[in-house]
C-alpha cells in the first residue's frame, strides 16, 4: 500500500512534466538540436516499452518485440519496422540485450520503494 501511495504521489508529479517534455521534443523535433530529440525519441521510446507492453525500462519495443517475438504485439511491431528498416528489431535486441542481462543480474528490476 506505501508503494502505491508513493507511486500515486509521483506519477501525479511525473505526468505534468512528462505531458510538458513531449510538447518540447515535438518543438525540439522541428527545430531543435537532432541529439536532444533522439534522446527524447529514446526515452519516450523506453517508457511507452515500461508502461504499455510491460517490459524493462532500460529496454526499447523494438529489442522487447523481438525478445517476444511470438507474441502477437510483437509480431506487429517487428513488421512495422520491417518497412523502415530489414532486421531493426533483431538488431536492437543484440544491442540492447548485454545491458537487459546485467540489469536483470544485479537485480535493477527488484522493487526499490519501502
Amino acid at each position: 500500500m506505501k508503494e502505491r501511495l508513493a507511486g500515486f504521489l509521483l506519477m501525479s508529479a511525473i505526468v505534468p512534466m512528462a505531458i510538458a517534455g513531449y510538447l518540447l521534443l515535438v518543438c525540439v523535433g522541428i527545430a531543435g538540436s537532432t541529439a536532444r530529440g533522439r534522446a527524447g525519441v529514446r526515452a519516450l521510446d523506453h517508457f511507452v516499452n515500461a508502461t504499455l507492453f510491460n517490459g524493462y525500462a532500460w529496454e526499447s519495443v523494438s529489442s522487447h518485440a523481438w525478445r517476444a517475438r511470438e507474441r502477437r504485439w510483437a509480431r506487429v511491431v517487428i513488421r512495422l519496422t520491417d518497412l523502415f528498416q530489414r532486421g531493426h528489431c533483431q538488431r536492437a535486441n543484440k544491442r540492447e540485450q548485454p545491458l537487459v542481462d546485467l540489469m536483470l543480474a544485479k537485480g535493477l528490476h527488484k522493487q526499490t520503494i519501502f
